[in-house]
């Protein structure tokens, strides 16, 4: 080796070596990863005075989980706006049952005949739409 490539070989090793080290040109202080934020102290709560419910009594909350299921769903009672009882009442509203989406099935629901068009098609099976056709009646 010559007198050159040892010198370069050497200043390569100590830069390599004091990007290493804490006390180089390369250090500064950082932040902690770790501490992003200082943790809260604990407390305790101030009422432990908690019972067990007796077995067969009713639940503190008052609803059924149905109850609280629909609730999430579809929110509690509300006051309705203006423009929805205006569009309600544009709709005969006030003549729905409540009701009506558990009796849909019933047999005193009123069902119109569309036709048999309509019942093909509901009946159709799936397909990729390759073989379908359009005509236009009376043309």
């Amino acid at each position: 080796m010559n007198r050159t490539t040892a010198i370069l070989a050497a200043s390569i090793v100590a830069t390599t070596l004091s990007a290493c080290g804490s006390n180089s040109l390369f250090s500064r202080d950082r932040p902690d990863e770790m501490m992003v934020s200082r943790q809260a102290p604990l407390v305790v709560p101030p009422d432990f005075a908690l019972t067990p419910p007796a077995p067969g009594t009713a639940r503190p909350g008052g609803e059924s989980t149905a109850e609280q299921t629909l609730r999430a769903l579809f929110g509690g009672a509300s006051q309705r706006s203006a423009s929805e009882t205006q569009i309600i009442g544009a709709a005969d509203g006030a003549r729905a049952d409540p009701g009506i989406r558990s009796e849909v099935g019933s047999a005193g629901t009123q069902v119109v005949d569309k036709g048999l068009v309509v019942r093909d098609i509901l009946a159709a099976p799936e397909g990729d739409g390759r073989d379908a056709q359009a005509a236009i009646p009376g043309a």
